[in-house]
């Protein structure tokens, strides 16, 4: 598809966005106390430190987390046309981004950005998504990790009337959309999240576990295991130091807070400063899939993050360093195994690399695979994992029990099955 090649490389010399490091201290309208990272105006969102402590890996740490307590829209129109639908995308530019410009929903907002708290523009086509009548509207939670309670709300909705196009906005095909999810760092996160929560259901489906045994192991796992954090000031995180370039871990683990000065001649506002999370440059999530009497059964597992209230169900292996796994003496043994399942010489059903939000995270990177289990894998398990049928997965999207990295990757191997 020569001609959305052509689109998004017009697009690139369109929309130009300049991104410069800038110390922490000196970034324009932040304030860097002892307690915290916050923006004078006290919106868009604060960098606080937690105290973690849990016994689901028998763990105690402290981390710097971000706080943005705000529900933010991220929105997709569709529209019928000779039969077919088509969905609205943008061509948008964000400083975080690898390859700075990749497609976003209609409508990828913070309250703050739609409440135009940045004194800039007005976010267009958000009244779509002020009205009642939605196809999809579902509130998920984001990377628990690195954002403490954060959710987005996503919307599909339909419309038929005409709309007058800016030059970055696109209507998008299914088939096109099948294409571009397999290329590198073009669809962004945010995208990938609206239509996870469009996935249609299996016909017939001959589940391993009953929806029962599935509720019953998720409440079990929940009584076993906890996790609680307390807020600390920034000054206190044992283990991270901050200085005027650079928030970083004295490890050189997990992920950096830098500092970012930006110009654009088509975001909402001209210039800003901000604070933005530096992960390392490739994380990993992935999916071990097996066949049980007819049906597609994923491997989940039970994991506690500190910014999500409760357990919730993720991947087969998910881990913010592609090379760190192999060091970290804190991945139990069982867990370990099956990391390394997805680095044997196999066949994958799907590969692919996708950017996290480059709106608050910056130029990081996850390698997302899917991979058939051999004969060795059978139905007995660690307790700590599940076989998980397609449709009990999308029922779990729908009660919040999933966690991000699980949902996109979900999605990304089953985007022919979106609305």
């Amino acid at each position: 598809m020569k001609y959305l090649k052509k689109w998004i490389l017009d697009q690139k010399k369109i929309n130009k966005i300049i991104v410069k490091r800038r110390n922490l201290n000196k970034l324009e309208n932040w304030i860097i106390s002892n307690n915290k990272i916050y923006h004078k105006t006290k919106k868009f969102f604060q960098i606080i430190g937690i105290r973690v402590s849990s016994n689901f890996n028998k763990k105690t740490w402290d981390q710097p987390i971000m706080i943005q307590n705000e529900n933010g829209i991220l929105g997709i129109i569709r529209k019928k046309f000779n039969r077919n639908y088509k969905y609205l995308l943008q061509a948008k530019v964000e400083p975080g981004n690898i390859n700075q410009l990749q497609l976003s929903p209609t409508v990828q907002a913070t309250e703050s950005n739609y409440k135009r708290v940045h004194g800039g523009k007005k976010t267009q086509f958000l009244k779509y998504f002020m009205k009642k009548k939605f196809i999809i509207k579902s509130k998920q939670s984001e990377q628990g990790l690195r954002y403490l309670n954060k959710f987005n709300t996503n919307y599909l909705v339909e419309i038929k009337e005409s709309l007058k196009l800016p030059k970055h906005f696109k209507w998008f095909s299914k088939p096109e959309l099948n294409y571009l999810i397999k290329q590198k760092n073009l669809i962004n996160m945010d995208t990938i999240s609206v239509f996870s929560c469009s996935i249609k259901k299996n016909k017939n489906e001959n589940v391993v576990n009953t929806n029962k045994k599935l509720d019953n192991w998720i409440r079990k796992q929940n009584r076993k295991y906890k996790i609680s954090h307390k807020k600390i000031p920034i000054k206190d995180i044992k283990d991270w130091k901050i200085d005027k370039n650079i928030f970083s871990n004295l490890k050189k683990r997990h992920f950096s807070i830098i500092g970012l000065n930006i110009k654009s001649n088509c975001r909402e506002v001209k210039k800003w400063d901000q604070p933005i999370i530096a992960g390392k440059k490739l994380g990993f999530a992935g999916f071990i899939i097996k066949n049980f009497n007819g049906t597609t059964h994923y491997l989940c597992r039970f994991i506690l993050k500190p910014g999500l209230k409760g357990g919730k169900i993720s991947c087969s292996a998910n881990f913010s360093d592609i090379n760190d796994f192999k060091k970290n003496v804190n991945i139990p043994s069982y867990e370990n195994r099956i990391i390394k399942y997805f680095f044997k010489k196999r066949k994958s059903l799907y590969n692919n690399i996708h950017s996290d939000e480059g709106g608050r995270f910056y130029q990081t990177q996850i390698k997302r695979i899917v991979v058939n289990a051999d004969k060795k894998l059978n139905k007995k398990l660690d307790p700590k994992f599940i076989w998980i049928s397609h449709n009990q997965f999308l029922s779990l999207i729908k009660k919040r029990m999933v966690d991000i990295e699980a949902r996109l990757l979900f999605t990304c191997f089953n985007f022919d099955k979106t609305l």
